[in-house]
């Protein structure tokens, strides 16, 4: 070879490696190949790929856990069951222990200087990833793209649930089968869960929501935004209900937690579960969540928001009730609002418009491909063509009918307990089965706000018959136009009067004397049986297993197009990984934004008149006295959360940040603004984590809350060393293809 072209060739490849960036990339933990581990060592990262998952010794996989079958993530920080994960997302919890022991610890916040000072919650779960197993070949054996679809989803589902159940051994495990890449493969996910989890601190959350909705998914940011949490066992480590005689759990794994900091380009790796993205979202489905969806789902939320917002500041004890809800509702009000405008000014419509016209010149290139592959993208398009009409009625149908006033799918709910409790044949209510529905009731109206709920219903309810043709609504409607002439608030005021499900006085008073035509004639019951019907039968002509389809052989068509692409699946609720850097970022011309914020921020935002904006007295003379311990960095200054470029989404939150040597450095909680067309498309240069800064959570801890003794059961790495998870199973090594059943592994 010629001298200078070997020499060129050696300095484009040293060139490439020395210029390696985070890639889009939600990784399975149990897939990650040659090629991922490569980059992540590029980057940084000092452990192996089998360091992060392995089924036969301890891994970082131990330390995750998934929060309520995916709302959250959380990770372990110390041996004796401690776990730490986001404010928001242990927020219901708090509100609910609030409300149930009449105090506030939402805005006092909570500390267990003790372990018999933390507080049981009640129906909240925590998971262990056991293994993930590929059973693609089992569930899609004989089924090809001439299988009738009706036949593929009739097998996928049987041989799933084989598969699961007998995964399970004997009730110790839970399991799901889940669907990638669109149906093109399946894995099986088995976990243990625990259900005896107990609030060990959070801060008020004048620190852990600090900035409130102003700053939600923006940057520069100063929120200390976690909560900690404990599990606990039986005597065997096992899964058990609440009982005092529990024991702390002991991890297979937990993180070290470091006290060194970051710097900018430092390796970062978030480990969790994020919720759902949609990264292979057509052109079509692009514009139709621009012109029609995500418009609708903003214009209903934002009513919805204001007509809470006007109740809860009247009252103090209304604000509590409501807080977690009016949160939930006011952070994807804001991100489709975000993820509207960044569709359109990163031209996403676009982007996937050329992706289709290379998919459609490779499939129509070969007539084998295009056989199979050919009507992909037409069927998608006549699937879009048919539901734009009816998605405007589709999302109020949720955002304003179902989920729009509490007492619809209380309605439904309960009212489901009261036909499942009447004996038929006996004509009445046995009394075990009252003693139940009156337990339900007890639980269904600690959150609740008659007036609140009354006055919401009646707005969202006058906008949805005023913006939603008449032809598309629940049937409902006819008796509000017919009998009640179009008055909603007439319809309302008798409802709430006499309906059942309106407050617990009523709700007792049924239960008293209950009768199933008092149930048949209940208007709330009417209503949420109208919208509920609605919503299982659909809008239109649109065809959903043709959409299942299209996409399917599309997403299948082109990873085969692009073949040399390491693709990774879209988000659904299983452990990821996802790696990258500490990075700046330019967000627009002309501006830039450093890569970290400290303590000066948050004097630099507090406002004593906004409610979002509070720094509480002993934040602020600690800051104001630099009196940061050991927690400040080389400056100084006190950081309080830190930007990486990692790829992650909702599910994620609580999510570890951690380093090259497996070393916790920070909670990931939030994305930035001008990313949030991220769940569709992602954009390297612009797309950014935020996490609050571990050293920020200490200080709040130890010099803020005084509680040292959690300090103490943290492994802090005040020196840089590399932690590899040690062995915990003495058995031979699997080899790979050879994936064990559970109890075998216990063998």
């Amino acid at each position: 070879m010629n001298p200078m072209k070997k020499l060129l060739i050696l300095l484009i490849a040293v060139t490439s490696f020395s210029a390696i960036k985070a890639n889009e990339g939600m990784w399975l933990v149990s897939l990650l190949n040659k090629m991922n581990e490569a980059e992540m060592k590029g980057l940084g990262l000092n452990l192996s790929a089998q360091d992060i998952y392995d089924i036969n010794n301890a891994s970082l996989k131990d330390a995750i856990v998934r929060l309520n079958y995916g709302q959250c993530t959380a990770e372990m920080i110390s041996d004796q069951g401690l776990v730490l994960t986001n404010h928001h997302c242990a927020y219901d919890a708090i509100q609910t222990l609030a409300i149930q022991n009449g105090d506030d610890y939402l805005t006092k916040g909570f500390w267990a200087y003790e372990k018999n000072q933390e507080m049981p919650i009640k129906d909240f779960v925590v998971s262990f990833l056991e293994r993930i197993e590929d059973v693609s070949a089992r569930v899609l054996e004989g089924i090809d793209h001439t299988t009738p679809e009706a036949d593929r989803a009739a097998l996928i589902a049987e041989r799933s649930k084989a598969i699961m159940e007998e995964s399970t051994n004997d009730g110790m495990y839970e399991t799901e089968v889940k669907s990638f890449f669109y149906g093109n493969e399946f894995y099986l996910m088995v976990y243990k869960t625990y259900s005896d989890v107990r609030l060990v601190g959070n801060p008020p959350e004048a620190i852990g929501k600090f900035g409130g909705d102003t700053d939600n998914w923006m940057w520069p940011r100063h929120t200390g935004d976690f909560s900690m949490l404990r599990i606990y066992a039986d005597a065997d480590n096992n899964p058990a209900g609440y009982s005092e005689s529990n024991k702390p759990y002991a991890p297979k794994h937990h993180l070290p937690v470091s006290a060194l900091g970051v710097g900018e380009g430092d390796y970062a790796m978030i480990m969790g579960y994020p919720g759902s993205t949609d990264r292979y979202l057509s052109s079509f489905g692009v514009k139709q969540a621009i012109d029609v969806a995500n418009p609708a789902v903003v214009e209903v939320r934002d009513l919805k928001l204001k007509t809470m917002k006007s109740h809860m500041d009247e009252d103090p004890q209304v604000r509590l009730m409501y807080a977690s809800k009016y949160a939930g509702v006011a952070n994807y009000w804001k991100y489709f609002i975000g993820q509207t405008k960044g569709l359109k000014r990163l031209n996403v419509y676009g982007q996937k418009q050329a992706i289709e016209r290379d998919f459609q010149q490779w499939a129509n290139a070969d007539g084998e491909r295009k056989e199979k592959y050919g009507s992909a993208l037409k069927m998608m398009e006549d699937h879009y063509t048919a539901t734009t009409p009816y998605v405007k009625a589709d999302k109020y149908l949720v955002e304003a009918g179902i989920t729009g006033a509490d007492i619809v799918l209380k309605a439904w709910r309960m009212g489901n307990g009261i036909q499942r409790s009447y004996d038929a044949e006996a004509k009445e209510f046995p009394a075990d089965k009252l003693a139940g529905l009156t337990a339900q009731g007890e639980g269904s109206y600690s959150e609740y706000n008659e007036m609140l709920d009354k006055d919401l219903f009646v707005k969202v309810m006058t906008m949805y018959m005023k913006n939603v043709p008449a032809d598309q609504v629940p049937a409902i409607f006819q008796t509000i136009n017919g009998k009640y002439k179009g008055n909603v608030q007439k319809f309302a005021d008798k409802m709430y009067d006499k309906s059942i499900f309106a407050n617990k006085e009523n709700f007792d008073a049924f239960i008293a004397k209950p009768k199933m035509k008092t149930l048949e004639k209940d208007l709330a019951w009417q209503f949420a049986g109208s919208v509920i019907a609605l919503y299982r039968t659909g809008f239109g002509d649109a065809d959903p297993v043709a959409y299942d389809q299209s996409y399917r052989l599309f997403v299948d068509g082109l990873r085969q197009m692009n073949s040399s692409k390491n693709y990774s699946p879209d988000a659904n609720s299983t452990m990821r990984v996802t790696y990258g850097s500490v990075q700046d970022y330019f967000p627009a011309d002309a501006k830039h934004y450093d890569y970290i914020t400290t303590h000066k921020g948050i004097l630099e935002k507090e406002d004593p008149s906004n409610p979002e904006f509070i720094v509480p007295s002993k934040l602020k003379e600690l800051i104001e006295n630099e009196d940061f311990g050991s927690y400040a960095d080389a400056n100084g200054d006190l950081i309080v959360c830190f930007l990486t470029d990692n790829d992650i989404t909702g599910g994620n939150s609580g999510s570890p940040v951690i380093n090259g040597d497996g070393h916790l450095i920070g909670l990931a909680f939030d994305g930035n603004w001008e990313a949030m067309s991220g769940d569709i498309a992602f954009e390297q240069e612009l797309q950014r984590t935020i996490s609050v800064d571990i050293r920020y959570v200490l200080f709040i801890i130890d010099k803020f809350a005084g509680a040292t003794n959690l300090i103490e059961e943290m492994d802090l790495v005040t020196e840089r060393k590399t932690v590899i998870p040690e062995p915990v199973l003495e058995m031979a090594p699997v080899e790979d293809g050879d994936i064990p059943m559970m109890d075998q592994m216990r063998d």
